[in-house]
């Protein structure tokens, strides 16, 4: 089987990924805290903290105590895994490449899973990643980590700077891994970074909602309920995620597999608790969950499921406006030094929302706005964006939501000829001096 023969979507910039977090995070919720009769958990959920997501928009749909920064315990892991496939992407890295197992990830055994690499142990990349998509294993994370940054402190160091490029304001990273320090080897504990490995609910699921936008291969991985890592090995190592689709057939997992569930990372540690970042897709719409502090390995499970069940029961996504569209309000803009003096402009992009079933949303253009016909000078080619336009959902709560979506020409405009550009402003000149002879009469 050839793992790494997967589709990929474009990188966007972190520019981009950061508009959709500021919306994450300032975002109305359809149930959240403030909103919600019942407190802070109306679906009674037994953990320390919750979050659910719209995978596409970005759009909140509940909230419960998701700010408090909390161990992630293996839930970090994701940065790691985000930053492998930053690396693959980038072309510095690739999935058949080779690495040679090193101490720190031979003799991380103190604690948690491992698939007991030995040092002088060679194994690929995609091995490796499989290893800790599926697994969870800590010596897997530590040797790429060391591959890529020559130390796993390093990396820690690398997984903190990324955290802050994508917005994520409480993540705190010390390994690769996400074991507490004191489960750490000696010498392998970071000097140059303090504290523990800390994440938020609500970053762990931006975590995941930028995986899912820029690295759709993760779920391949993600995915898979079991591997056998070496063909000598007598057993394959078992997905922690009992909710994959993938395991309906496994008597086992039976009660807590969820239709469309195809990942994201699970996590435990005694500090932690039972933690789960969850992602499942149903009709074309995906959610990202995560619960936190969960009392057990099935109650992670099963607090995830009423989180998903909430979300896939109570809302369908609407569009309300078709990419390639035009505003009733602005089909044209002026355009300066071109073959013709203005342009048709329509939406770059197609808005949805998240909307309550069986209740008629309320949508509105907020707003639109395009450059002045001294910006637009041609030539103007086809798609450049000349505009934007918000439109805002208004949920039964009165709670608001807000998309922006880009207004582009939707026709080439090419540059005027020296006569044609002289007659229209002769045209212009005496058109401006009619009018303004009429004006004193």
């Amino acid at each position: 089987m050839v793992w790494s023969q997967m589709a990929r979507i474009s990188k966007p910039s972190i520019a981009a990924l950061l508009i959709i977090g500021v919306l994450l995070l300032t975002a109305g919720t359809a149930l959240a805290a403030e909103e919600t009769p019942g407190g802070n958990n109306p679906l009674g959920l037994q953990v320390k903290s919750a979050f659910l997501m719209d995978a596409e928009t970005g759009q909140v749909l509940y909230d419960m105590n998701s700010e408090e920064a909390l161990p992630p315990a293996s839930m970090s892991k994701m940065m790691t895994e985000y930053i492998v496939m930053e690396e693959i992407a980038d072309g510095n890295l690739s999935w058949d490449e080779v690495i040679t197992v090193q101490h720190n990830a031979a003799t991380t055994t103190r604690q948690g899973s491992h698939v007991f690499l030995a040092q002088g142990d060679q194994h690929t990349v995609e091995e490796l990643f499989i290893a800790m998509a599926v697994g969870s294993a800590n010596d897997a994370s530590i040797a790429l980590a060391e591959h890529i940054e020559g130390s796993e402190e390093a990396f820690a160091r690398r997984m903190n700077e990324t955290a802050e490029e994508l917005g994520l304001e409480t993540a705190h990273f010390i390994n690769a891994t996400g074991l507490n320090r004191e489960d750490m080897s000696p010498e392998y504990q970071p000097q140059s970074i303090g504290g523990e490995t800390i994440m938020s609910a609500k970053d762990a699921a931006m975590l995941a909602y930028y995986i899912l936008d820029t690295h759709d291969e993760f779920l391949t991985y993600s995915s898979i309920p079991s591997y056998k890592f070496r063909e000598r090995d007598k057993d394959p190592m078992i997905n922690y995620n009992w909710m994959l689709e993938g395991n309906k057939d496994v008597p086992a997992f039976e009660p807590y597999v969820y239709e469309g569930l195809d990942g994201m990372k699970t996590g435990h540690t005694s500090a932690a608790k039972y933690c789960f970042t969850g992602t499942a897709e149903r009709d074309g719409m995906r959610l990202i969950s995560v619960v936190m502090g969960a009392q057990s390995e099935p109650q992670r499970f099963l607090q995830t499921a009423k989180l998903l069940d909430y979300g896939f029961t109570n809302f369908e996504t609407k569009t309300v406006v078709a990419a390639k569209s035009t505003l009733e309000t602005l089909e044209t803009v002026p355009v300066s030094k071109g073959v013709q003096t203005e342009v048709p402009i329509v939406t770059e992009s197609g808005v949805s929302f998240l909307v309550e079933k069986e209740i008629e949303p309320q949508i509105e253009l907020l707003e639109s706005t395009v450059q002045s016909a001294d910006e637009l000078v041609a030539p103007i080619a086809t798609g450049t964006v000349v505009g934007q336009a918000t439109y805002q959902y208004t949920d039964s709560s009165g709670a608001t939501l807000e998309r922006t979506v880009n207004l582009v020409t939707s026709e080439e405009v090419k540059k005027g000829s020296w006569w044609r550009l002289m007659f229209r402003a002769i045209g212009d000149f005496f058109s401006g001096l009619f009018n303004g002879i009429v004006d004193l009469f």
